[in-house]
């Protein structure tokens, strides 16, 4: 018995990435923001009591839900090998050359006994706009008898009403994580493609998505 193949992309709730915001297949829109980390190990007992009172007391003040999200990927230092050895071969003072060298190795064995891990925190920010559907047959003759651009326009206008409201949503989120101390900044439209290409492609090389 054969089974139907599926594609991919059924199974997943994105239509498309337009203008760094994701537009799912049922309307709704999502943002997402990549937040920098805070070592509390480094604070002081008061410190460290200030900044998880400021992020309860900042999760309390939303009136909308929020998804946190943690990737950990092993680090791929390849690049980085790939530079010095670079540099390496350019390297006119034999004494450099050869603390280079070894500085690659030791480097490359560090790494192949110790798995290095690097964590990236998002926040996924959703907006959905409730719209009542009328099947009436003035309301349905109404909306037959729009031309494709006028269908079009009307699209148009309905994504930017609801991303103005989904950069407010933003803002709010930007502002308290920024009262906590962290950093954060709104991904583009090629940056969340990244993100869900890694999700979807786990053993493909890291990226560079980095907060400026």
């Amino acid at each position: 018995m054969a089974l139907n193949a599926k594609a991919t992309q059924e199974f997943v709730p994105i239509k498309e990435v337009r203008d760094g915001v994701i537009v799912l297949k049922d309307g709704g829109l999502r943002a997402i923001v990549l937040a920098n980390s805070v070592n509390l190990s480094l604070k002081s007992s008061d410190e460290q009591k200030a900044t998880i009172l400021q992020f309860q007391s900042f999760l309390n003040t939303l009136d909308f839900t929020i998804q946190i999200s943690v990737q950990s990927r092993r680090l791929d230092i390849r690049p980085y090998l790939l530079l010095l050895e670079n540099r390496m071969k350019v390297q006119n003072e034999p004494l450099l050359k050869l603390q280079t060298k070894e500085y690659i190795e030791f480097i490359r064995n560090f790494t192949e006994s110790v798995s290095i891990m690097t964590k990236s925190f998002f926040v996924v920010i959703p907006y959905t706009h409730t719209v009542l559907k009328s099947d009436s047959g003035i309301f349905k003759g109404f909306f037959l008898r729009k031309n494709k651009e006028e269908a079009k326009l009307a699209q148009q206008e309905d994504f930017e009403e609801k991303r103005s409201q989904l950069e407010e949503r933003v803002g709010v989120i930007q502002q308290g994580l920024a009262r906590c101390g962290i950093k954060s900044a709104q991904l583009g439209t090629e940056e969340v493609v990244e993100v869900f290409y890694k999700v979807f492609n786990p053993g493909e090389v890291e990226g560079k998505i980095k907060l400026e």
